[in-house]
Parts: C-alpha cells; structure tokens; sequence
C-alpha cells in the first residue's frame, strides 16, 4: 500500500483517532482563543429537506462556529447530486430550502458564504491538477467510493462517483480552509484531501520544492453531536421517510412521533444500547428542552410509550416554532434567497479565482 493509502487507512485507526480527537479539543480551545485563525468548509448536498438529524448534528455547530467567530464556508454541493444519480431532480427548489434552512437556524449571511458548486467554476477547475496527484487505486479504495462499488452491481460507476473524494478535496483547499467538522466516519476524505494538499506542494509549490505551500493541512473538528434516529428506529434519513423536516409543521411532526417506534416496557429508561427506539424519543425531548436524557426519562417513569411520545411532540414543536416561522417568511420571498445565493456565489468566486491564480502561478502557467 502506497503513502496515500496508508494515511488513508490509518485514519480511522485507534491511535489516530485518539489523536485526532486531541488535537479537536485543542483546536476547540484555541477557537476561544483566537478564532480568526481558522476558516471552515462544511455543507450539504441538495438532495431533499433538512430534518433533526441535520439540526443537531451538524446545523446547531455551524452556528456555534459562527458565533465564535469563525469565517465560514457554506457549500451547497449541487454538482454533488449527480455523482450517484441520474438526474438532479427539482434541484432548483431543494436549493433554496437549504437557504432557508440556514437562515432560519442562525447561519448569518454576512458572517457566513453560502455558495454553490456550479457557480464557481475556479473551484471545479482545481480538480484538473488535483487529480494529476491521486491513482485510480487509491481513489477505489475509499469508503465511500469502495461502498458505492460494491452497491453498483453490474452498474458502471461514473467518472464523477469515482472522483468525489477529488471533488471533495476541491471544495475544501479552494478557499484554504484549515478547519473541517466531521463525523468519525468522514475522516478518511479529509485525509484525502491533506494527500491532495501535501502532494500538489511536492510537485509544485511556490518555490517549486514545496517550502512555501500554496495550501494548507485542513484539520478535524470532531463533531461530539447527538445522533438521532429517525421515527421507524433507523438512521434519520431524507430517502428513507422517516425523518421530522425543519419545514414540516406542528400537526405533521405530531402525526409522525405518534407513529414511531417504542417497545412494550411501559417504564421509561434511558438505554440507547438496550432500547435505542426508546431511548431516541428521550433525547429528542431532551435536546429539545436543554435536558439531560437520563432526568426525561426518569421525569416520565411509568407513563409509558404516550406520555414520552407526548413529551417529545411538545419539545420538538415548541423548539422549532421560531426556526419554522422563520422559514415560512424566507420561503415566501424567494427573490430574498435568490439574493443571498448570488452574493455568497460573489464571494466564493473571488476566492476561488484567487487560489487558482495561485495554483497557476505555481505550475509557471501564467502566460
């Protein structure tokens, strides 16, 4: 296995998951400290509506980083529709709800770039010597490119699929941001993206011998969110219909949470292991409420599957009420979204086109 592939690999191991949750909770730390030292990437792909899932796990941190004082990079990574599909589908709509989404959460607009992938093309460009560096074998050997391969069948993978941890290298180093949050399980495309960044130097770089770097090493920041699952026990998913949308309204979360999943034990506990069913209806109405799951979960006692199903209903809906109506103004104006999109794209096109001229100068073709 080659350099690419051991780092690759090693990712995800025990040792370098220890130190990488070190240096998280010493890069959370310096963030109280200075927080201009650091830009973050993050994102979605506009494949359907945001839910719970999304707002604890990763929404809530972007605004916390935000607030902190960390410039931040919004992508909504439309080009990334089409690596596993064969169409993009009403693309057009499922952009401005992320917008909405956004905004209606706390992300600031003026603090933060939101942008999209077709409307930087500097960003896109990068790829073309991004991917002189990687090896098709390396890029087969990713999880999440090798887990579509084993799923495709007899189904060719596209060009795109195959290069998505390229594209997602480019999404990062393009506005040279050092600071990613991820899950665990993500790890492996930020190391992808530090091969992409150390080898473009080696070969290039401002002095030519990589001395002076044109990118720097984006690094984790652990995300130590709740995950919740979705109505029917499983993983909160857009695809699966099991999940409560930031934009659905009270009657409809209710009708949902009615129909999820519980067990026949009418005592209330807090065991995600032994009832993870159960156990998510406790932390949804404990993140809802700022609780701790263990209090709901002895609060509610004997009550059984409706007093906690009533409980989470109640939480989930009065901690929304102010993000949904918030929604429900941005949606009614989408010139207003439309307006925010075109600034955020403004913003990563003068950065995009910077680094590139960056990324040109230091391959001397500047003519």
């Amino acid at each position: 296995m080659d350099d690419a592939g051991t780092d690759l690999a090693e990712s995800t191991n025990d040792a370098s998951l220890e130190r990488t949750q070190r240096r998280s909770d010493e890069i959370e730390r310096e963030i109280v400290q200075d927080a201009s030292r650091f830009r973050v990437l993050t994102g979605d792909r506009p494949t359907g509506n945001l839910h719970l899932g999304h707002y604890f796990g990763s929404l809530l941190n972007r605004v916390r980083l935000q607030q902190a004082g960390v410039e931040t990079f919004v992508l909504v990574a439309d080009y990334q529709v089409i690596t596993d599909r064969d169409g993009v589908g009403p693309v057009r709509d499922r952009v401005l709800s992320l917008i909405a989404d956004y905004l209606a959460v706390g992300i600031d607009a003026e603090r933060s770039t939101i942008f999209t992938h077709s409307a930087v093309p500097a960003l896109n460009q990068l790829m073309l010597p991004f991917l002189s560096v990687v090896t098709d074998a390396e890029l087969r050997r990713n999880p999440t490119v090798k887990s579509e391969l084993d799923a495709t069948g007899d189904r060719p993978m596209s060009g795109l699929m195959l290069t998505y941890p390229v594209h997602q290298a480019a999404d990062i180093l393009f506005c040279k941001a050092n600071l990613v949050p991820v899950g665990k399980d993500q790890l492996p495309h930020l190391e992808q993206a530090r091969v992409i960044a150390r080898r473009f130097d080696e070969r290039y770089g401002r002095a030519g011998d990589g001395s002076q770097p044109v990118f720097p090493r984006p690094e984790a920041l652990l995300s130590d969110a709740a995950s919740v699952l979705g109505t029917d026990g499983q993983k909160m998913s857009k695809s699966r219909g099991n999940s409560i949308e930031l934009g659905m309204d009270a009657d409809t979360t209710a009708k949902l949470l009615k129909r999820a999943v519980t067990d026949a034990d009418r005592h209330i506990t807090y065991d995600p292991v032994g009832r993870p069913e159960v156990s998510n209806l406790v932390l949804l109405a404990a993140l809802s409420t700022g609780r701790r799951p263990e209090d709901v979960a002895e609060e509610i006692g004997d009550g059984g599957g409706a007093a906690l199903k009533k409980a989470a209903i109640e939480g989930v809906n009065e901690m929304l009420a102010p993000v949904r109506a918030r929604r429900a103004e941005l949606t009614a104006d989408p010139g207003y979204l439309l307006q925010v999109l075109r600034r955020g794209n403004d913003r990563a096109n003068a950065v995009a086109e910077a680094t590139l001229a960056e990324v040109r100068e230091a391959m001397s073709m500047v003519y």
